[in-house]
């Protein structure tokens, strides 16, 4: 058997854009930082996927909302980012930043380099984690560069230098 701790410490060698997933319950946001977002198709129908903890407490909301928004962070959204994955100071989460309701009602993020609203298809539960597959129903694609904020290392970061292709 692997060391789960041990798989955490090789999965953080894998860098990931970092996304704010939001949600909205009886008008009440809801959020929480994650790197587990995956395209899965694009036809027939886009489709997303966030696996998300059931500990967290927005696991909960969306699968009872039937909906979400995958915000993909810019590297000025760090501060955001942190706020979103602590404990503290949840209710000024969304408070800092401008937000707008998506055809869902789940909140998008005005500095996302995108917002994905997306309508709950598919649940699939592996261990702690629960698959939230969703059809993407919107897309908010602001003007701008693209300087995403990652995640490498256990920590926050950017990319720093940028390889041409």
């Amino acid at each position: 058997m692997i060391d789960p701790a041990h798989f955490k410490h090789g999965m953080r060698r894998l860098a990931a854009g970092v996304s704010v997933i939001t949600t909205c319950e009886d008008g009440q946001p809801h959020g929480f930082v994650a790197t587990s977002v995956t395209s899965v198709a694009a036809d027939p129908t886009p489709t997303l996927l966030v696996c998300v903890n059931r500990s967290v407490s927005c696991h909960d909301v969306i699968d009872k909302s039937g909906s979400f928004c995958v915000n993909l962070l810019a590297e000025p959204d760090l501060e955001l980012a942190k706020a979103f994955s602590s404990g503290r100071d949840r209710h000024l989460r969304f408070s800092t930043h401008e937000w707008r309701p998506l055809s869902t009602g789940a909140p998008a993020l005005a500095s996302a380099l995108a917002s994905f609203d997306c309508v709950l298809t598919e649940r699939v539960s592996v261990h702690t984690h629960t698959i939230f597959l969703g059809s993407v129903v919107d897309i908010v694609l602001p003007e701008g560069p693209l300087h995403p904020l990652i995640y490498a290392g256990g920590q926050f970061d950017t990319l720093g230098s940028r390889v041409r292709a």
